[in-house]
């Protein structure tokens, strides 16, 4: 099963991408607002076009400014405001408001192709205001259903019977009820800047190109659409400075928290607890997030509030996370197993998906106690199948090179 979702990611991406050898130059706009699962592959993406002669702008939160332009790329402070559900007219900024504003901006650039996050769609309809082609970046799994696999989101792995499959397929009148009212809200939107509205669900995503920038072995089987593309994770990380990893002998576990969700650090408290005593060294890293209770390390722990995970995780024998895609991208990267503990959002099915490709075991947030992440960690640590299953990811050639394939589909978008 492994095997036929890896072949038919590589269909996709032999189909849906033409050859980049003499391409002309581009302008590419490529637009992600959010925190750094969105903006670092949005970055990444802008960051491989330039090096391939095309000319960028990034437009994205302010506060990613100065890692842009210190890449030599133009930015363009984009527009904060709600997605869902999308504000009344008159309430509040929305996603139609924010297109009508970025018009100066594309009748200044004039970009050939416009690139924007999934979940960032004022671009993709100013795009389409001015008639400009417009791909879509997906910096994870694919969202987009299947008949007869679970519903995305959920965190299930698919079914083995064809039972199981009928199952999936009878629960498809439940799942179209929340795409209708997604469609019907992005309509709402098309129709506030005089866009005509679209009859298909998923209307968010290029029906011309879509990027998706996740490893392939961890998309179920699936009937791939031309337009989709699977590139591999598009990474980019601030730089930081090297810390001073906790002195001995025993595997290095490192706890990387979200940098959106649980700011009061629950589970990097809950795993020094259950690896206090255990024959372990755990690095964990807040993210920046500073909780008003103080986190008790233990003596075989070191707390910091950043790090580089390429030194960090480079030297761990496991990496403990919620299951953000950009974490678990960056781990599988670098052969390292997982133990994912979903918070909120994709990360239960980004959990499901390395538990299947046997890179990791899940722990569910009701279950996220000391006792349990110690069970799961001594697993993991005395079972080499976790590990040389994630090391397989990584030596399978998709662990680089995913921003680099993603710039060539953006070079094909013109032709």
């Amino acid at each position: 099963m492994l095997g036929t979702g890896i072949a038919g990611a590589e269909r996709a991406l032999a189909t849906g991408v033409r050859a980049a050898a003499g391409a002309a130059a581009v302008r590419a706009l490529v637009a992600a607002f959010g925190d750094a699962g969105h903006a670092f592959p949005a970055i990444a993406l802008g960051r491989a076009l330039a090096e391939r002669g095309h000319e960028v702008t990034v437009e994205t939160w302010e506060r990613w400014r100065e890692p842009i332009e210190g890449l030599g790329l133009a930015f363009a402070a984009a527009e904060e405001y709600r997605v869902f559900p999308p504000p009344r007219a008159g309430e509040e900024a929305g996603a139609g408001e924010a297109a009508l504003a970025m018009l100066p901006l594309l009748d200044g650039f004039e970009p050939d192709v416009v690139v924007s996050d999934v979940l960032t769609l004022a671009p993709a309809l100013a795009a389409e205001l001015r008639g400009v082609p417009r791909a879509t970046l997906i910096p994870h799994l694919y969202p987009a259903h299947e008949p007869g696999l679970p519903i995305y989101g959920i965190g299930m792995e698919p079914p083995r019977t064809a039972a199981g499959r009928c199952g999936w397929r009878a629960a498809l009148p439940l799942l179209e009820t929340g795409l209708r009212i997604g469609r019907r809200e992005l309509n709402e939107t098309r129709a506030r800047v005089g866009l005509a509205p679209l009859d298909r669900f998923h209307g968010g995503i290029s029906e011309r190109l879509a990027i998706v920038g996740t490893f392939p072995q961890l998309e179920y089987p699936r009937q791939w659409p031309a337009e989709a593309v699977i590139t591999g994770p598009l990474e980019f990380e601030l730089p930081h400075p090297p810390i001073e990893l906790p002195a001995g002998g025993g595997p290095l576990v490192l706890v990387a928290a979200s940098t959106a969700q649980d700011p009061g650090c629950e589970l990097i408290r809950r795993t020094f607890d259950g690896l206090a005593r255990e024959p372990v060294r755990v690095v964990a890293t807040t993210n920046g997030h500073r909780p008003a209770r103080p986190i008790a390390v233990p003596a075989n722990g070191l707390l910091v509030d950043w790090l580089s995970y390429s030194q960090v995780m480079a030297a761990a024998g496991l990496v403990v996370c919620h299951g953000g895609h950009g974490t678990i991208a960056r781990a599988l990267a670098l052969g390292r197993p997982l133990l994912v503990s979903p918070a909120v959002g994709d990360m239960a099915e980004n959990a499901a998906r390395v538990a299947w490709a046997g890179a990791g075991l899940t722990v569910p947030g009701r279950l996220r106690r000391p006792a349990t992440l110690r069970w799961a960690t001594r697993t993991l640590l005395g079972d080499d199948r976790y590990r040389r299953a994630a090391e397989r990811i990584a030596a399978s050639g998709w662990a680089g090179g995913g921003a680099e394939r993603a710039a060539e589909a953006v070079e094909s978008i013109r032709y």
